[in-house]
């Protein structure tokens, strides 16, 4: 019989000292592969939780004040309708489609164009509006330069290298262009309403942040200071230098980690002044509330509605472009534009779908819905019949 030694390494492989030798090898990759996901795991962790572009929790105290709203369960924000409404009333019309174009140029073949920002418009006595792409505007009211959703960034992530990267290019370096903004309203913590890099640019020449409760810690973490910052919950009215602005609720979510959804508010803004009456309503579903933002704080000369990023299996968080009419008629918008589209992909249909879909939408309810270009200043005189250029074709 011959020894081991002189055994092929295939006849020691099919020697019964061999499956033992393989358990062992494969206990040991398996040792291996569990400690590499939990240092991974660690590491992601340690990332969330010191880097400061995911923001900041809400703490101990503030979570007993939030325990004590109605629209906070169990640790978290919630969305509760108070009217019921059928809302496929607003997905009667023929031009409705349950699905979309199904990935066909979702971004634009080239670099979407920016409009040389007027700001002597701008600067103007007369109330003004300014888009930027996405969800950030500019408005000028009273006087008084408002900035809503300043996302400028490049990229709607919390790294640079991979998320939606901007059409055009970022605006980051017009901030300084700008003039003292006297307040930066900010509708909920996502990174495409929420940008690290715009905030850290801006807040020294900001007067006051206005933010649904829990995305102060955002901002106390970025810098700003805790007593230029307040808070509110859906309802909650306050005056700003005569401005009436007060937060409303949308059906929507909020959290930038893993593990934070929803323990931060988010919400759509109203503001109030002494010729225009202003709406944006943040990202969410069409429901019931926006009858009920009609009812208190309607007509309005000019809404901001979200339509831009849909798909009907998150049909509940974004509307679809035809709700988006509707949820105007519902407010009483007496002029309207369409938000949430022109700037990042984020859904799974055509970049220009929404504007076109709204468009026909508006075209049958009688709807005056406008469309400046990115950069455009929108005077917010009361003749808002501005012809649509269909820019973006």
């Amino acid at each position: 019989m011959p020894s081991s030694e002189g055994l092929t390494t295939t006849q020691k492989m099919n020697s019964p000292v061999a499956p033992k030798a393989k358990k062992g090898i494969i206990k040991k990759i398996m040792i291996y592969l569990l400690v590499l996901i939990v240092v991974l795991g660690i590491g992601i962790s340690m990332l969330i939780n010191l880097h400061p572009v995911f923001g900041g929790n809400p703490s101990n105290e503030q979570k007993e004040v939030y325990r004590t709203f109605n629209n906070y369960d169990n640790g978290k924000f919630v969305y509760q309708a108070s009217t019921k409404i059928n809302t496929s009333a607003a997905r009667s019309s023929s031009t409705f489609k349950d699905s979309n174009s199904g990935g066909k140029e979702r971004k634009p073949a080239v670099q979407l164009p920016v409009s040389e920002i007027d700001w002597t418009k701008i600067n103007s006595k007369e109330d003004s509006l300014t888009w930027f792409g996405h969800s950030a505007f500019l408005l000028s009211i009273d006087h008084k330069k408002i900035l809503i959703d300043p996302m400028l960034g490049p990229i709607a992530s919390p790294v640079s290298f991979v998320g939606p990267k901007r059409y055009s290019e970022d605006l980051l370096d017009m901030i300084e262009e700008m003039p003292p903004i006297d307040a930066v309203l900010i509708t909920h913590d996502h990174y495409d309403h929420l940008d690290y890099q715009s905030i850290k640019r801006l807040k020294s020449k900001v007067g006051h942040f206005f933010v649904p409760y829990g995305v102060s810690n955002h901002l106390i973490g970025w810098g700003v200071a805790k007593e230029n910052i307040t808070e509110l919950n859906w309802w909650d009215e306050t005056d700003f230098q005569g401005l009436t602005v007060a937060l409303t609720p949308s059906k929507h979510f909020s959290g930038r980690g893993l593990f934070n959804r929803n323990t931060t508010l988010w919400g759509g803004w109203v503001i109030l002044g002494k010729q225009t009456r202003f709406y944006t309503s943040g990202d969410g579903g069409y429901d019931g509330h926006f009858k009920e933002i009609g009812e208190k704080y309607g007509p309005f000369d000019i809404t901001l509605i979200e339509g831009g990023q849909y798909d009907k299996r998150w049909a509940w968080a974004h509307m679809f472009p035809e709700e988006s009419v509707q949820a105007n008629i519902d407010v009483k918008g007496k002029n309207m534009m369409l938000m949430h589209w022109g700037a990042f992909t984020l859904a799974n249909h055509g970049w220009t779908e929404p504007m076109e879909r709204a468009l026909e939408a508006a075209n049958k309810n009688n709807v005056n819905l406008i469309a400046p270009q990115i950069g455009e200043t929108v005077q917010l005189d009361g003749r808002l019949s501005i012809p649509v250029s269909t820019w973006w074709k």
